[in-house]
């Protein structure tokens, strides 16, 4: 490994510049024989060979069972701290500050499986004496393992942290959630970085206890609480457990406070707004959701999911046509969707400028109402015509889709065909697009 410099040297009084290029070598025992880089911490093989610690890992988790500079076959895949060879390159560093080399930090010791194990049998402990203070300390010390390396937290959660936790949240909340805060917000803290959870974790945080903790945390005025509860449910619900969807929506005020987030995105932030979008849409697409869509639909959700389409980025646009997919399946939401002025151009523009899964909820959409509508007259089919729905379909078409969509689009189109005569197209808004990657 080589470092070059230049060093600009100015010359007798015409001021003409010359550079002088100096090389500094790093020593080839410094160097990790998997990443060719200068190592941060160095540890020892049984082998007896030397790499950074992150890439000798990798290179296990990968599947190898190989000594990689060798090629001997590793029975003993202790790490071993080269603190000799880490205090070496350190000192080094610093010998070289003047030329832009940085001091590489002292890694702190990693975790071992039975440290964690130890704590969560305290916490296990702690948690059947519901002693809230005793558990705060060490999911915080669970914390603070976690933020020191990802090491760290695979460990945590190969060793069950992440049930343990949920059957602690679910014991704190059934107690008391106003006297239990702190250490319901810090579980919900460790519990993120631990996803995708166990069905035994999920179990516990889908209990009433567990569910109304965390709408609790939704009426509050901290957005950090806020967000750690809703970012939760959306994992939880991300499962398909339709018995926790039933006892969510039950909760008295949670359809409400969820639209809240998403009415101009008041009080929210948007690690709120796209978290509630997914439970929205989870809730609303669910298999045996009439009676949650029903209610969303009365809520005023089209005109709120019409609303945020109209100026949102991409990947906020594909969950709201989601929604709107859903919500166009059941009579209730396509009614709202014809009431609404900007429900046929909002869908007709958003064709081939979201995403390929977008444009597919664009059509499917377009598809119910103009299949399922009550009138005979086809206004919503002219009202699509008007605004370049014909041109854009062909587009779709012409530039790839899903069989499913394929189908749709092809009988909007014939749909669409006998009122062309006479309809002229007010928006041109189909030109010049591709498809999105």
């Amino acid at each position: 490994m080589v470092l070059l410099w230049g060093r600009i040297i100015r010359k007798n009084n015409k001021h003409k510049a010359s550079k002088m290029v100096e090389e500094l070598v790093t020593p080839n025992h410094f160097w990790c024989p998997i990443s060719l880089d200068m190592m941060k911490d160095p540890v020892t093989l049984s082998t007896g060979i030397t790499y950074d610690r992150e890439n000798i890992e990798k290179w296990f988790e990968n599947g190898n069972y190989t000594c990689p500079f060798t090629n001997q076959i590793v029975t003993n895949f202790d790490l071993i701290p080269n603190h000799t060879l880490r205090i070496m390159i350190q000192e080094w560093c610093v010998q070289n500050k003047k030329h832009g080399v940085e001091r590489i930090p002292t890694p702190r010791i990693p975790i071992s499986p039975f440290e964690v194990v130890e704590v969560l049998l305290h916490v296990k402990a702690l948690t059947l004496r519901l002693d809230p203070y005793g558990c705060l300390e060490l999911v915080q010390r669970i914390e603070k393992w976690g933020a020191e390396s990802e090491r760290n937290r695979r460990c945590i959660v190969e060793n069950g942290a992440g049930n343990v936790l949920a059957s602690a949240f679910d014991a704190f909340a059934n107690d008391s959630t106003e006297r239990n805060v702190s250490v319901l917000d810090q579980i919900l803290s460790c519990l993120i970085w631990m996803f995708p959870l166990q069905l035994e974790a999920k179990k516990s945080l889908g209990s009433l206890a567990s569910l109304h903790c965390m709408v609790w945390f939704l009426k509050q005025q901290d957005l950090s609480k806020k967000e750690k509860s809703i970012v939760v449910l959306k994992e939880l619900l991300s499962f398909g457990d339709e018995q926790n969807m039933k006892a969510l929506v039950e909760i008295e005020g949670v359809n409400e406070l969820l639209l809240q987030f998403l009415n101009k995105r008041v009080f929210s932030t948007p690690t709120i707004t796209k978290a509630s979008l997914s439970v929205v849409w989870y809730l609303v697409s669910s298999s045996d959701n009439d009676n949650i869509t029903l209610r969303f639909v009365e809520l005023g959700l089209v005109s709120s999911m019409l609303d945020i389409l109209i100026d949102s980025e991409r990947n906020i646009c594909e969950k709201v046509l989601a929604i709107i997919d859903s919500l166009c399946s059941c009579d209730e939401g396509r009614k709202k969707a014809y009431d609404n002025a900007l429900t046929i151009p909002l869908l007709v523009k958003k064709l081939l400028r979201v995403s390929a899964l977008g444009t597919d909820y664009s059509v499917s959409s377009i598809w119910k109402l103009c299949k399922f509508e009550e009138s005979d007259e086809g206004k919503i089919l002219v009202e699509a015509l008007q605004v370049g729905a014909f041109q854009k379909l062909l587009l779709v078409l012409q530039v790839g889709c899903d069989d499913k969509t394929k189908v749709k689009t092809t009988e909007l189109l014939k749909l669409m065909n006998p009122y062309r005569a006479g309809v002229e197209c007010i928006d041109s808004d189909f030109k010049n697009l591709k498809r999105s990657n």
